[in-house]
């Protein structure tokens, strides 16, 4: 660490290990097109010790092994994996579909080893939306179940929401359903078009600053939000922070129709913030901070972001993080258009995986921000 800061050239925060493809769900936005049962090139048993071995020898502070699919809980082995994590004092977090795997024989194993984070994905609402994106009648019920279970159970659960256009203007409605679940912790996903998600339309550059600024204003509820594709909500907190409040406590910027609408529902919902906007100070990116795994072993800057930079199989994720060329250009923010010459280039640099998606250069800017910079 620098200072109270990541060394982010050096060790990334959070490593995503996609531990297979297979999955009960079909969901429409699926970054990863899941398929229903494993995959022969899928990282062995011995090849997931290693992959711990390689992940614990970053040295101080180690990363963040987050297990995610897929549906990490289709492998049978994922127990002792975890186990042998946990044995190379790894901190591990869970991220498994609902499904009938999510078991309580399975949780308390986890329990046991020291497992305390676990997230769980609510796309909507109601029923009609949520299921619709899932791809599974029933699924918006039985989520709701499970994550009251998880939180009586006493582990720490994360909401992931993927937004998109087909349920934006849902988001003040699902805060409340996290309010009544005792979830403290919010990551709303900004869905980029990869995976299953290329038959799925972004929401526009406007919509999502509206979308920023109102996840701003949902720390004043207590919520930690957190955002994936997003890292100008960075620079919109920042400039949240250093707006002057009106007399009614609401920041003096104007912002559009979508803001206006969420910020209002969330008003008659939950009612009149009482805190403070809360910044985070973490400036991760794709690439920064952040590496992600594939289940055959390929090494890419986010899941988002289909390039690959090496695969663990032949090299360890230590070296390539460090001395992988994009790696470095994204970390160094070498980046081109407006994003380059950015003054929260640092805090923010933009969608690295919604430029790539768009032009096809992981260093172009991220046409998903509406910023213009110097002003």
């Amino acid at each position: 660490m620098i200072g109270n800061r990541y060394d982010f050239s050096r060790n990334p925060l959070l490593v995503f290990w996609e531990t297979t493809k297979a999955c009960p769900l079909s969901c429409r936005h699926c970054r990863a097109s899941s398929i229903s049962h494993s995959l022969e090139d899928e990282l062995s048993l011995e090849e997931g010790i290693k992959l711990m071995d390689d992940i614990a020898a970053f040295g101080h502070p180690k990363p963040v092994v987050i297990m995610t699919g897929g549906d990490c809980m289709m492998r049978s082995d994922i127990v002792e994996i975890v186990r042998e994590g946990r044995g190379r004092q790894l901190s591990i977090a869970l991220s498994p579909a609902v499904s009938s795997l999510l078991e309580y024989g399975k949780l308390m194993e986890f329990r046991s080893l020291g497992i305390r984070s676990i997230s769980l994905s609510l796309d909507g609402s109601n029923a009609e939306t949520h299921d619709r994106i899932r791809g599974i009648r029933g699924h918006f019920g039985e989520t709701i179940k499970a994550t009251s279970r998880l939180v009586t159970m006493g582990f720490s659960v994360q909401i992931n929401t993927t937004v998109m256009p087909d349920n934006v203007e849902q988001l003040a409605d699902i805060a409340l359903i996290l309010k009544q679940l005792g979830i403290r912790v919010w990551e709303v996903f900004f869905l980029v078009s990869v995976g299953r998600g290329e038959q799925l339309k972004e929401l526009t550059a406007e919509q999502n600053e509206d979308t920023c600024n109102f996840l701003a204003e949902m720390t004043r509820y207590g919520f930690t939000v957190r955002t994936v594709e997003a890292p100008f909500f960075r620079r919109v907190l920042a400039k949240r922070v250093m707006s002057t409040p009106t007399a009614d406590g609401a920041d003096s910027e104007v912002h559009g129709e979508l803001y206006g609408w969420l910020m209002e529902r969330a008003s008659i919902l939950i009612g009149k913030p009482q805190r403070d906007i809360v910044a985070s100070n973490v400036p991760t990116r794709d690439g920064k901070g952040i590496i992600f795994i594939s289940q055959n072993g390929d090494v890419y800057p986010s899941g988002f972001l289909p390039l690959a930079v090496g695969n663990v199989k032949s090299q360890s994720v230590t070296d390539i993080y460090r001395r992988n060329g994009t790696l470095m250009a994204i970390r160094n923010g070498e980046f081109k258009g407006k994003c380059g010459i950015c003054e929260y280039r640092d805090v923010c640099g933009g969608s690295r995986s919604r430029a790539f998606s768009h032009s096809g250069d992981v260093l172009a800017e991220d046409p998903g921000c509406a910023y213009i910079p110097g002003i």
